[in-house]
């Protein structure tokens, strides 16, 4: 079997004589456009914010055409989401959108030079990024996590029915490197994309060939450094079109040591990993407004330490990997009475983890607990424009889980098996969604629009569930009960948002949106010791879901030399499902999660830019959430604390150069819940508060290179993340290399 290093080679062997077939194949006749419109979506793509805007083709075309950027910054109102694989599913621009979204495209995304999803998002109002172990991490959005909110790639759900409630680690399994843009969508969002949408959507675009379907074959090296951990990310990709065909693919590895951390306190131990994936896309134009797409991705992480439980433990996930394949047909401009848009997208995804513990790290056993997802999904999505009335856009999605898993004990010199334990989910357990929905774009006068929407959703699952009885005097050491279960859930789920044109540079917006989320199988299933400290999840099959309903009110400002957007929110939620101790025995506590009554998650979040000169420009964000548990009267779990970033920046479109400085600040978060207490990832009075300086560059170098520089945490601040096990880097390098050809 190939190692993981020779399956990269062997990737990059089969882009590289992709990239032959397409250099002999004979030239096309002309030039063939695919309708803008659904069929590619617009790549104008911004941050949502309007100031630092330019063509998405600026980073894959040939380095000569890459350097004819505009001079000038695009109005709010020329950026739109076309597309039903956008996560908006809205020909509406940013600015008219009554939903606070921001787009990171490929110039934000080529000046930070991710090397993981952390520094891909970071930097985004009213998102926390928090890692458990380095190479880990779940996104907070308005103060939810985990379930509660949906991860998407090109529209197709990362999420499944086993992502543990709180934070999990699975959108570290996404290779930055093949990210054309990301969608941000705060607050919920079920109408369009069902159960666990309770917080927002996080949607990340790949790459693809050109969308016009020219002549052309391109290749890009990419190296990017980090002092911190001597973390060394490289990625090769081509791409070309010819005639109807056009493919992009690409490979990377990026291998991470020990962090060194800020404060003089040296490295943290059990933070290195390494990581390596491979994508491929290609698209063949069936006719001149129908196109055919078949995508194929793996990312494997292996060695990836728990760094909340060392030193008394040693939890590994190797390897945590992710394989995706879709297929999908989109075609637009269509003369059909129903509809003259569609997209149908089949996808097939595999989750696979294996999770290795040793307590103490010198036990002469571990336990090796193994389990994998199989996600077949299933989406058809119709648009039809209606005239004076607006347009609609309905369909349906499926989504089919199937759960294979394993546990047992196995001793460490030999690598015996010793004895079987309870699996963290039963095996052969499913989880099956489907979902109905309806969507209305309407101008309700010259100044007022409406986005209106209205789903059904229908989720069932089934299992055969390990029982404990926690009053039996002799537990945990009891054999469990099986019991099978089949639960069934069904909800409906409405929204509508308002524009209201008060001048041609401001907008009032506002929203009402119900969320919904089902129980997963983690929760109905799971027996699991994955949890904050010494604890153990135990099934719990009488839950119920959660519903939400958010109001938020915004200003939307789009002067030419002024963008931002401010929004209030609070989001009002019902039978919120918390862990709650039912036994404590042996300094272990065992929880079941159940439906704890009413909360409510409530803040503001305001994110800007100013032109000063042509050249020159401010920014900054900042968010507060406040969250309380009604029921219990108590701080609500894991709220982010107050954060902003404040940055200047200066771009020279003409000879390619940029600098930026900008700052960081977190305030210092003590108001705990009771649980977040008994985290040990949260110290007892609170999660200091920290500032970072930072600063970066790039400049090009020649016609086919561009190197970037930069300092971060530029005063070795010491900091931690709110809920990470990881600390934050201290005083580092970091490096970007571009080679295009």
């Amino acid at each position: 079997m190939l190692n993981h290093r020779g399956r990269l080679y062997s990737l990059i062997g089969c882009m590289l004589f992709a990239g032959q077939v397409l250099a002999q194949q004979p030239a096309a006749p002309g030039r063939v456009t695919l309708p803008e419109v659904v069929v590619q979506p617009d790549t104008r793509s911004t941050d949502g914010l309007g100031l630092s805007d330019v063509a998405a083709s600026y980073w894959n075309q040939p380095i000569s055409s890459q350097f004819d950027l505009p001079q000038t910054y695009p109005s709010m109102s020329d950026v739109k989401l076309h597309g039903y694989a956008s996560a908006l599913r809205s020909s509406v621009s940013l600015f008219d959108d009554p939903r606070e979204v921001t787009v990171i495209d490929q110039l934000d995304l080529s000046e930070r030079q991710p090397r993981n999803m952390i520094e891909a998002i970071e930097r985004e109002v009213g998102v926390l990024l928090q890692q458990t172990g380095a190479g880990q991490v779940s996104p907070f959005i308005r103060g939810l996590t985990g379930p509660q909110t949906v991860l998407m790639i090109d529209g197709v759900r990362l999420n499944n029915s086993t992502f543990r409630y709180g934070p999990n680690q699975y959108f570290g399994t996404i290779d930055p490197g093949m990210i054309q843009r990301i969608e941000i969508v705060r607050g919920p969002q079920s109408v369009l994309w069902g159960s666990d949408a309770i917080g927002g959507v996080i949607n990340v675009v790949t790459k693809s060939a050109d969308s016009k379907f020219c002549d052309y074959r391109n290749g890009q090296f990419t190296e990017r450094f980090g002092t911190a951990n001597t973390g060394n990310y490289s990625r090769l990709s081509v791409e070309g079109t010819r005639n109807c065909w056009g493919v992009y693919g690409g490979a990377s590895s990026y291998e991470v040591q020990n962090i060194d951390r800020g404060g003089g306190l040296g490295t943290q131990p059990v933070t290195n990993f390494s990581q390596f994936g491979g994508d491929l896309k290609l698209d063949y134009l069936l006719e001149t407004n129908q196109k055919l797409t078949v995508a194929l991705q793996h990312n494997q992480q292996n060695n990836v330490k728990r760094a909340d439980k060392w030193p008394g433990e040693l939890r590994v996930f190797d390897p945590q990997m992710r394989d995706l394949g879709y297929i999908r047909w989109q075609g637009a401009q269509l003369d059909s009475g129903l509809f003259d848009s569609f997209m149908l997208t089949t996808s097939y995804q595999r989750q696979e983890e294996r999770a290795t513990k040793k307590k103490p790290p010198t036990s002469a056993t571990e336990q090796i607990g193994d389990f994998d997802v199989g996600t077949t999904g299933v989406n058809l999505v119709f648009g039809k424009d209606v005239g004076w009335l607006g347009r609609l856009t309905y369909g349906i999605d499926w989504y089919h889980d199937e759960v294979d898993a394993t546990k047992g004990v196995y001793d460490v010199a030999t690598g015996q098996f010793v004895s079987s334990l309870v699996p963290q989910f039963p095996d052969d357990s499913y989880y099956e969604s489907l979902g109905v929905f309806l969507q209305w774009q309407t101008e309700i006068t010259r100044r007022l629009s409406a986005v209106t929407g209205v789903r059904y959703s229908n989720i069932d699952a089934g299992a055969t569930v390990a029982n404990f009885d926690v009053n039996d005097p002799n537990f945990p050491d009891i054999d469990p009960t099986e019991t099978k279960i089949n639960p069934s859930f069904q909800d409906w789920t409405a929204s509508v948002g308002l524009t209201y044109k008060l001048t041609d540079y401001i907008n009032l917006v506002g929203s009402v949106a119900e969320g919904f989320r089902a129980p997963n199988l983690d929760e109905l299933t799971a027996v699991s010791d994955n949890v904050y400290s010494d604890g153990v999840d135990l099934p719990s099959t009488g839950l119920s879901p959660e519903t939400s309903i958010n109001y938020e009110v915004g200003l939307k400002w789009n002067f030419p030399r002024l963008r931002g957007q401010l929004y209030h929110f609070w989001n009002d939620l019902d039978g919120l499902i918390e862990r709650v101790i039912v036994k404590q025995k042996n300094g272990i506590d065992y929880y079941r999660r159940q439906n704890i009554g009413s909360a409510t998650i409530q803040g503001f979040e305001l994110a800007g830019e100013y032109l000063l000169t042509s050249r020159w420009s401010v920014y900054g964000n900042f968010s507060t959430t406040y969250g309380q548990d009604l029921s219990d009267d108590q701080p609500l779990r894991r709220i982010p604390p107050r954060q902003g970033v404040f940055g200047l920046l200066w771009r020279d479109f003409e000879s390619k150069y940029w600098l930026e400085f900008y700052a960081w600040a977190v305030a210092k978060q003590d108001r705990l819940s009771p649980g977040d207490i008994r985290d040990n990832r949260i110290p007892d009075s609170g999660t200091p508060g920290y500032v970072t300086l930072n600063i970066r560059g790039g400049m090009p170098i020649g016609e086919c290179q561009r190197l970037t520089l930069g300092i971060d945490n530029l005063t070795d601040r010491y900091y931690r993340v709110h809920g990470s096990g990881v600390d934050g880097a201290g005083i580092s390098g970091v490096l970007g290399y571009e080679l295009v050809w």
